[in-house]
Formats: C-alpha cells, structure tokens, sequence
C-alpha cells in the first residue's frame, strides 16, 4: 500500500515539529513538506504533490481558508483538514464552502488527525463533531463581502491609509465601511467588532 503524503502548514515551528514527528510514526502517512506561512501552501504543494494538506486556519502571509481555496484550485486531486481553536468553531461553513475535506480541533488526540488523514485521503470527510455541533448556532455574517475585506485586514493590523491603498479604495471610503462594520455588529469600536467577527468565525 503507498503512503498518504501530508503536507503540514502551521506557524508556530514547535507545534509544526510536533506533528511531524507525530505523523512520521504512522507507517501509511508520510510528511513531504511543512512551512509556517499560508503564501508557501500553494507553491510548495505544486512541488512536493501532497494527497493530503493539514492547514492551521491563521496563518501569517495569507489565512488557511484563502490558502485552501487556492490549493484546491491549483491542486484539485489534494485534499485539505482545517486545523482551529475551539473559539473559532464558526468557521466550519466557510470551510466548507472552501472545499475543505476536514475540519479539527488543534488540540485533537494525534490518533484522530491520523485518522482524519486516512479518511480524506480515501475521499471522506473529517469533521470534529464538537464543531459540527457549534455550526448549528452559527449565525450569518450580517456583513458585505467587501467589509469582510476591509475588517480582515483591519485584524491583521492594517490602518485606514494601508487598507485602502491594497484594496484600491479611498481612505475616508474605508473609514466609512469600518464606521458601518461597527454599526452592523453592534460593537463599541473597531476592536470589539474584529473580536466579534473572529468569535463568529466569518474572518479568519
């Protein structure tokens, strides 16, 4: 039998390590790439070839869920499992609607991302059944795709000025859909509302 090739894209070099070493033990499963940057998925996976790619759902350069469309696109024969935290559990519909074959908690027993790999790869699903659960509760984003836009980048750290300039907007334009954001989430400012939107799971 030949063995699952996983690729792992987690920021975080500890835990990145980790789940090498722990998926190394698995006889069937063999890791041919791992990075920490959401912009290496695509490029590296179009090198190495992965069956399966393990994606944690924030990560720097650009989100795992952007990150997972684009694979799919690119790479449509590679499946992909979402890692979250249990905070974000609302990003399962988005998930889905990204192609996305799995979705895991990141604290899951190591047995289950095997378990998970296995089945994917084999064209099945894998979904935590405590975010299946929690998709039940998730509301619908009461905000435009292009707010979506402006509070995503906004999280990242992006000011009015730099927003603006990478979405080809004017800057009292995106002044005005951060004022309607807050507004539409019933936040007390800009910060509330990125902490609501990230509870929610409609950013990433």
């Amino acid at each position: 039998m030949l063995s699952v090739r996983v690729l792992i894209a987690e920021d975080v070099s500890m835990l990145r390590g980790a789940l090498v070493a722990l998926l190394e033990l698995e006889w069937d499963l063999e890791v041919v790439a791992a990075v920490g940057r959401g912009d290496a998925i695509v490029p590296t996976a179009l090198r190495t070839q992965p069956d399966v790619a393990v994606i944690d759902i924030s990560l720097p350069g650009i989100d795992g869920l952007s990150a997972a469309m684009e694979l799919h696109r690119q790479l449509p024969n590679c499946r992909t499992i979402m890692l979250t935290g249990l905070g974000r559990s609302g990003t399962l519909r988005r998930a889905l609607d990204a192609r996305v074959s799995g979705f895991l908690l990141k604290d899951s027993d190591p047995q289950r991302l095997a378990h998970a790999i296995r089945a994917v790869a084999a064209g099945q699903r894998a979904i935590d059944p405590e975010l299946a659960l929690s998709a039940w509760d998730v509301q619908d984003s009461p905000l435009t795709r292009r707010e979506l836009e402006v509070l995503r980048l906004a999280a990242q750290g992006a000011e009015a000025e730099e927003i603006a300039g990478r979405l080809y907007l004017s800057k009292g334009t995106v002044r005005n859909y951060l004022t309607s954001i807050v507004t539409k989430l019933n936040a007390r400012n800009r910060v509330d509302a990125i902490r609501i939107a990230e509870q929610a799971g409609w950013i990433p």
